[in-house]
């Protein structure tokens, strides 16, 4: 009989995993636990999911299905198959614009449905924070809500009609049914008219006690939706399933509700003295009906000024230390204003009285939503402060009680010494009642977690006693299953055991969550016997997490906003974007790194650093630093390949790819070239006809066009040159980058005429130097630290009299601002570079008073910026918007991410469709849209050579340097559009360059042919 992997393999239209590295990757979701998958189907269709169900059903495997992975209770981690749905089952079916529905596949991201929506004047009402990336099959599944669900209530209110598989195989469409319909379905006679009887029984049997025991509170999503059956709700039995988290059936398709767009929308911020009184304000906002109304506190906006998120919102917010964020919609400005001033007017007249801050500006409103979105990424890993984890993060209790609760519940926290004056922070969907919250649980030892337990006990006893739910849209899961009955008693527990056993009565979907439940200490994902391998021989010496790559490698806490799939504003995550695979997303590398080390003893990857599977899933990582920055939780993944890259190869350098040897010692034969200026030479002799495609195979590296070496290094230009200007501000050192300084020497020849003009006296290292970047990126970290090393010893003398270097390759600036800090973080002279670093904008933006840049020429006044993504990550890029602002130039920053090439990534054997891929999502075809005379400024050198080598429309990037030097008083002299000399960019060899090169290649070739001959004959 064939295995289970090969039947589903020879079964299943889709991709069917048992790897190791696929199965460490699906072990947790974003909660406290963790449950090794048996293996992992991500199916192309529908279809195809419903057969490996029933491969599944054949050789009596659980199965589990999966949206985004972002549950926070557990219910996403299981010892299954686990069905991925979110790779390829997204489509949108139809809309029906006029009943205001359409059908979707499970795996389709809210975003994205809602984008393509967007022609009808429709949306699906309810919205998680995590709605750039969790699936419609999630929201489902969990009975998500969001901020929306104020207007448009909870998941279970905006489901038409499910298309569902139960286990056994039987397969139908389910919603309300009417008693006409009921009979027509009884009168089939088949499984589904059993189960059907079997339901009406269960209401029949339990309905008195569903209406006295189902708390009335607009966020009830603990337990089953056993009110869904009764006659009032119209036994709908889509509703009955909605929240289920896949213990009862499969979803394949679901026909949703949706709701008109609102035209235009006004916010108003509330500041109160505490959060206690924030909530107590809730029940007098309510009857002015707002569409959303949400609380922060005090310790919230703390956490994100400490992890620096969001600082343009945070300056908006109104004196106070909690806040209530209502938002009214309509028609018209006026129209929601309007409601918004009523209902100041009344609270002005009340003891609710608050400071306000007033917002119509919808780009001012999406800034400070986005406080309350960051809340658990926010809350997270706060530097100096012990973790915080989830596991009473979601409770909901009537609205009109919320100010109470609030207080018992901190007193609470209080009691089990988890309240400080940092923390817990307390924010949520305050309009329905609803809290999140991360607490300082002790997760790490037997005390710990008895007292975990303890507080979970009596959080539960708390809520239960306010009439409220465990759970107001995360649902049970793992963390909250076995306290149902505190909440709904013995009975109706029963009844939950009742109907699964009636849609499941083997027990094979998803069990151990809601029913049956495992314990809420049990499957930890770390525990009081979590003892990870704690490598101690690290490069990077992980100073924000106490010097442990252990910690670092649990800094991830599965939001997914590494999932997203648009770059509004972000880099994050390129390699998941272009592939949708969970092992090329951050979060997912974070799994396997956090498996590698085994703290539990009984990991899916066994060989540690030596790992193939991790190496594979970091393969694709474009160390583009975007996480550094975009993660919540400052998970910082380049750092993390590239230690992993130095263990992996360590005492075996022969078995690493001949390109980290050509790309990580580049700078080296960089070197070579410029000191015999054989760079004319050497770029004859690699665009050659066929000497090309051997140069690239010789190097290891994929066919692509290589670089073209300057002829003059930019340290020989200005050794030959005289100064120019008054230097009146004083001397700054130009840091001579291997990339300017041999490939692109007319950036730095137009960045030292900048300085000058700005009254700068320029100083240039005669010696070669480097920041050791691509020996970081390859992995190759001892001679990154000595390269480093040297260069750190030979700046200190002008840093420590207080000197500025001035960057012009971002990706080398954050090497000084960042990668040497972590390599060196008790060197007092690295901790200079890194104050001392400054980009070119940042010089003239900030230390250079009263300076005016040059006004750029109409014709390069409209430009789009390629932002490096180790400048979004590491550097800001604020500086260079304010300077070209100055300058007269209309710039807009492209929300494209990465640019695919990300330094050595794009060359590497196997990488360049994904390149490519990253490059095609966003900024290929705008600047294929672009007009011809549009300015494309990328500072990065990877970025240039990017757009350089494939289709751009005919555009060729500059850096900020050259565009502001075209408005130099003589920068039209040049004769050239961005204001460098004709032939100052390196310009490929012609074809009798490339024959004499063809030719003497040929001779060498014969001559070592005769040579071997006559030592043969010997």
């Amino acid at each position: 009989m064939p295995t289970l992997e090969s039947a589903l393999r020879h079964r299943v239209d889709g991709e069917v995993r048992f790897d190791a590295g696929s199965r460490a990757a699906y072990s947790t979701d974003a909660s406290n636990f963790r449950q090794t998958p048996i293996g992992v189907v991500v199916p192309r269709t529908p279809e195809a999911a419903a057969e490996a169900v029933a491969v599944a059903r054949e050789y009596d495997a659980p199965v589990l299905s999966r949206g985004g992975g972002t549950s926070l209770a557990g219910q996403c981690t299981n010892t299954a198959v686990v069905i991925d749905w979110s790779k390829y089952c997204g489509r949108l079916e139809s809309v029906d614009p006029d009943a205001r529905t359409c059908v979707v596949q499970p795996g389709i991201v809210l975003d994205e449905l809602n984008r393509q929506l967007a022609p009808t004047g429709l949306r699906f009402g309810p919205e998680p924070a995590t709605h750039a990336n969790c699936t419609l099959g999630g929201m489902i599944g969990n009975n998500s809500c969001g901020a929306t669900a104020q207007a448009y209530g909870k998941v279970v209110d905006n489901i038409a009609r499910l298309e569902v598989l139960l286990y056994d195989g039987t397969r139908f469409w389910c919603g309300p049914t009417s008693d006409e319909e009921y009979a027509a379905i009884e009168r089939q006679g088949d499984l589904r008219a059993t189960l059907y009887r079997h339901l009406r029984t269960l209401r029949d049997t339990h309905a008195d006690e569903i209406r006295d025991r189902f708390p009335d509170i607009p966020r009830r999503v603990s337990g089953y939706n056993l009110d869904s059956l009764l006659p009032e709700h119209g036994f709908d039995v889509a509703g009955l399933l909605v929240g289920s988290e896949s213990t009862l059936v499969t979803v394949l398709r679901a026909e949703l509700r949706l709701v008109p767009v609102v035209n235009e929308q006004t916010l108003v911020v509330l500041g109160f003295p505490d959060i206690d009184t924030a909530a107590d304000a809730v029940p007098a906002i309510l009857p002015y009906e707002p569409i959303a109304l949400e609380g922060v506190d005090s310790r919230l906006i703390r956490d994100e000024r400490i992890k620096r998120l969001n600082p343009k919102a945070r300056a908006q917010l109104p004196d106070g230390n909690a806040y209530l964020m209502v938002q009214f919609g309509g028609d018209t400005v006026e129209e929601s204003d309007e409601h918004a001033h009523r209902m100041l007017d009344g609270l002005h007249e009340s003891e609710h009285d608050a400071t306000v801050a007033f917002l119509d500006d919808p780009s001012h409103e999406a800034e400070l939503w986005q406080v309350r979105e960051a809340g658990l990424g926010a809350t997270a890993h706060i530097p100096g402060r012990p973790d915080t984890f989830e596991g009473w993060e979601d409770s909901a209790v009537p609205p009109e009680r919320l100010g109470d609760y609030l207080r018992r519940l901190r007193h609470l926290y209080d009691e089990f010494g988890y309240l400080s004056d940092t923390g817990p922070s307390l924010y949520g969907h305050f309009g329905q009642g609803c809290v999140h919250t991360r607490i300082p649980f002790d997760l790490y030892s037997a005390d710990g977690v008895a007292a975990y337990r303890r507080f979970m006990e009596r959080a539960a006893d708390l809520v239960a006693e306010f009439g409220g739910s465990f759970s107001g849209e995360h649902g049970d899961g793992q963390s909250r299953g076995e306290l149902l009955p505190r909440m709904f008693g013995e009975r109706l527990v029963a009844a939950f055991e009742e109907l699964k056993g009636a849609f499941d009565p083997l027990n094979r979907m998803n069990p151990g969550k809601v029913v049956a439940p495992y314990r809420l200490d049990e499957n930890l994902r770390l525990g009081a016997d979590w003892a990870p391998y704690t490598p101690k021989d690290l490069h990077f010496r992980f100073p924000d997490d106490g010097g442990s790559f252990a910690e670092a490698a649990n800094r991830c806490v599965g939001v997914g906003k590494c999932r997203q799939l648009t770059s509004e504003g972000s880099v994050m995550c390129p390699s998941y974007q272009v592939t949708r695979e969970e092992e090329h997303s951050t979060r997912g590398r974070a799994r396997l790194l956090f498996e590698m080390l085994d703290g539990h003893g009984d990991s899916a990857i066994q060989d540690g650093w030596r790992s193939q599977a991790v190496h594979d899933a970091l393969d694709l990582c474009l160390a583009c630093k975007g996480c550094k920055s975009d993660c919540p939780a400052d998970v910082d993944m380049a750092t993390y390949k590239a230690e992993f890259l130095s263990h992996h190869y360590e005492g075996r350098w022969w078995r690493r790819p001949r390109a980290h040897l050509s790309m990580g010692w580049l700078p080296l034969a960089a070197q070579a070239v410029g000191r015999s200026r054989l760079g004319p030479a050497v770029n004859a002799l690699t665009h050659a006809p066929g000497l090309s495609r051997a140069a690239v195979a010789a190097a290891g590296v994929e066919n692509r066009e290589i670089p073209l070496f300057a002829g003059e290094t930019l340290q020989q230009w200005f050794a030959r040159r005289e100064p120019y200007g008054d230097g009146s501000r004083g001397s700054v050192l130009l840091w001579p980058d291997t990339f300017t300084n041999h490939f692109h020497p007319h950036v730095g020849r137009a960045a030292v005429a900048l300085l000058e003009h700005a009254g700068w006296r320029v100083e240039l290292p005669i010696e070669p130097l480097c920041c050791g970047l691509t020996w970081i990126s390859t992995g190759q970290l001892g001679v990154a630290e000595r390269v480093l090393g040297r260069t750190v010893r030979r700046l200190a003398p002008h840093v420590r009299d207080g000197g500025l270097v001035v960057t012009l390759e971002p990706s080398c600036s954050a090497v000084f601002r960042s990668d040497a800090g972590d390599l060196f973080p008790g060197d007092r002279d690295v901790r200079r570079l890194r104050e001392r670093t400054v980009t070119l904008a940042e010089l003239l933006t900030e230390h250079s008073p009263g300076y005016a840049p040059p006004q750029v020429p109409e014709r390069s006044a409209r430009a789009l910026a390629q932002v490096h993504c180790h400048q979004h990550a590491v550097l800001g890029w604020e500086a260079d918007a304010e300077l070209l602002h100055r300058a007269g130039v209309d710039a807009e920053r492209l929300d494209s991410g990465c640019c695919g090439l990300a330094g050595n990534f794009g060359f590497e054997p196997g990488h360049l469709d994904v390149s490519e891929a990253c490059a095609e999502r966003v900024l290929l075809p705008r600047l294929r849209e672009a007009a011809p005379e549009t300015v494309v400024l990328a500072d990065g050198f990877s970025c240039r050579t990017q757009i350089a080598e494939f289709d751009s429309g005919g555009h060729e990037a500059v850096h900020l340097a050259e565009l502001l030097a075209v408005g130099l008083p003589d920068g039209g002299a040049h004769g050239s559009a961005y204001g460098v000399a004709p032939g100052a960019r390196p310009a490929p060899p012609g074809r009798r360059a490339q024959a004499l090169a063809l030719a003497g290649s040929g001779a060498a070739v014969a001559g070592a042919a005769l040579g071997a001959a006559r030592l043969l004959r010997r």
